[in-house]
């Protein structure tokens, strides 16, 4: 369960990391109430379940009250990824010295959690190198832990005790929430040398939330997972640029894991179950297209009930109707597999006879389109 960023402050407010003074509006009527109360510059942020909103234009600063209505209709009406906000966050802009990175990720590979961090913060992150990995045990951060983090970041004085505390509030989140993923991102040094947290990622392990029921309140879905469900089958929009199809969930997370392994990025993952149609399929394929993130598709599918001439009629129609155009790396097995194989042998999809040929052919095609 990935949380908008809104509820993610909400969380850090409770472990008492600190956060931008801010108010949330749905309308003009609910921004008007507190319009007057603003201190300006601001910046309005659109709260949207998928990423890239930065780069998309959905976060606006308003230097007067004069931009405020023109620039907060603007963002009630931006599509990023086919996803409308449905609120919108405006926060009062701060006075920074500098911007760092920080995050605590579920290690699945090591059984353990990561935490990264970086002394250069904001978008692109992906591609900054001098980051400091951490390997944190599953019982908890030390304080000693946390302050040769800071260290070896280059901090000192009131800023590394700052970022020493919210390290270990991070931490404490993470593991009493059973998070996968606590991000900040940028992670603000304010002129005064204290920390304060501009961006808030956090994402929820969905099989833990009967034990935290105090977390229901911010289960959501976008419109993509609005439209999956709809049609009969589960999808998850993730970071990356690889789109993820299979039948059965069990099947599914072991090939976004083998993904992951292989050096891949997982973009989404979609199991359209033991009942799939050729419309179904079809419609799996119409979401997955909406996503312009999304550089090739990985299908991994064993025919037990599902009737794969089905799944191969359904990737044909999509092609010959200009729906999809990116490359599709598949292994299918199991009931009419040899026709369904005849089916796609002269379209763009590649057929495989291991999930892991499919998947090192993908990984090394995404890395040639770079």
């Amino acid at each position: 369960m990935k949380l908008l960023e809104f509820q993610g402050k909400e969380l850090f407010t409770e472990y008492d990391i600190a956060i931008p003074k801010s108010y949330l509006a749905k309308n003009q009527s609910e921004l008007n109430q507190f319009a007057d109360k603003l201190e300006f510059p601001v910046v309005l942020k659109s709260q949207l379940t998928v990423g890239g909103r930065g780069k998309a234009g959905a976060i606006l600063k308003c230097m007067s009250k004069e931009d405020l209505v023109p620039k907060f209709a603007e963002l009630l009406n931006k599509e990023v990824n086919g996803e409308l906000p449905k609120i919108i966050l405006i926060e009062e802009a701060v006075d920074i010295d500098k911007e760092l990175y920080l995050s605590l990720f579920l290690n699945r590979g090591k059984r353990t959690y990561s935490l990264i961090s970086s002394g250069q913060g904001g978008m692109d992150i992906e591609y900054v190198e001098n980051k400091v990995i951490q390997d944190i045990s599953i019982s908890g951060l030390t304080q000693a832990i946390a302050e040769s983090i800071a260290k070896n970041l280059g901090l000192s004085g009131v800023t590394a005790d700052s970022f020493s505390n919210i390290v270990i509030k991070l931490a404490k989140l993470v593991r009493e929430n059973e998070a996968e993923l606590a991000e900040i991102n940028p992670l603000a040094i304010l002129r005064d040398g204290t920390c304060l947290a501009l961006d808030a990622k956090i994402i929820i392990d969905d099989n833990s939330i009967f034990r935290h029921p105090e977390l229901r309140k911010y289960i959501q879905i976008s419109e993509l997972q609005e439209q999956a469900e709809k049609s009969g089958f589960s999808f998850v929009e993730l970071e990356g640029n690889i789109a993820i199809i299979g039948n059965g969930a069990g099947l599914v997370m072991s090939t976004l894991d083998i993904v992951n392994d292989a050096g891949g990025k997982p973009g989404a993952f979609l199991d359209f179950g033991g009942r799939a149609t050729t419309e179904t399929i079809y419609k799996a394929l119409e979401v997955i297209s909406k996503l312009s993130k999304i550089k090739a598709i990985l299908v991994n599918l064993f025919g037990g009930i599902v009737r794969t001439d089905l799944v191969a009629q359904a990737i044909l129609d999509a092609y010959k109707d200009g729906m999809i155009s990116v490359p599709i790396y598949a292994r299918i097995s199991g009931a009419e597999s040899d026709k369904a194989k005849q089916m796609l042998s002269n379209s763009n999809a590649k057929l495989y006879d291991t999930v892991e040929e499919a998947i090192t052919s993908l990984v090394q095609y995404i890395g040639r389109s770079k």
